[in-house]
């Protein structure tokens, strides 16, 4: 297993980071709070969970370790895979996470892209025992999911990690709005790969 990767980023884009480690650029999947993070040739140190598939391997990173397990957990359960696990981690800290599982917060996992009602209650059962006790480390938030300001926030953030200037990200998620509108939940990997195009036009 890969449990991490350290090295000078060598390229962000949408959903992926390129970290080079040795002279090999690994290919690292992200969530866009991660990637916002990223700068162009700093140094940087992820977590990482290689999902190893019949035709593919595929390296997911995270902030620290704690989001690497929570998304080993996640992805272990039934109907669950990596990109909906990461998903899940992209709306929510693993905190957030183990709070609205020890709640029967279904609103909160009906909040990530892909999670209905009738899944949202079965997967609260399935983690119930398995993600363990909140560590008292949430302050009072709001959802991230309930209007529009946080996925701008989110958007906005990730665009400035890809090196972009506060004020094209700006015109950037202004430009997607109807579709963030139009989505009803907003994906913010769906937003972001739209934003770019649009950014990579106008250059």
């Amino acid at each position: 297993m890969i449990a991490f990767v350290q090295g000078p980023v060598a390229a962000v884009a949408a959903g992926t980071a390129v970290v080079e480690v040795g002279g090999v650029g690994m290919a690292v999947q992200c969530t866009p709070a991660t990637l916002a993070r990223l700068r162009l040739g700093e140094s940087v140190r992820l977590a990482t969970s290689l999902v190893v598939r019949e035709d593919s391997l595929t390296l997911y990173g995270f902030a620290d370790d704690d989001e690497r397990a929570t998304f080993e957990v996640l992805q272990a359960a039934p109907g669950v895979g990596p990109r909906l696990a990461q998903a899940m981690l992209g709306v929510h800290s693993p905190e957030a996470l183990r709070v609205a599982v020890a709640g029967g917060d279904e609103k909160a996992l009906i909040a990530v892209p892909g999670i209905g009602k009738a899944k949202a209650a079965k997967l609260l059962l399935e983690y119930k025992d398995k993600l363990g006790a909140p560590h008292g480390t949430v302050p009072a938030q709001k959802p991230v999911a309930t209007g529009p300001a946080p996925w701008h926030e989110q958007l906005h953030a990730a665009l400035v990690g890809l090196g972009y200037a506060p004020r094209e990200a700006d015109d950037a998620v202004t430009a997607v709005t109807p579709e963030a509108e139009a989505q009803g939940v907003p994906d913010i990997g769906v937003l972001l790969k739209a934003a770019l195009r649009g950014l990579n036009r106008a250059r």
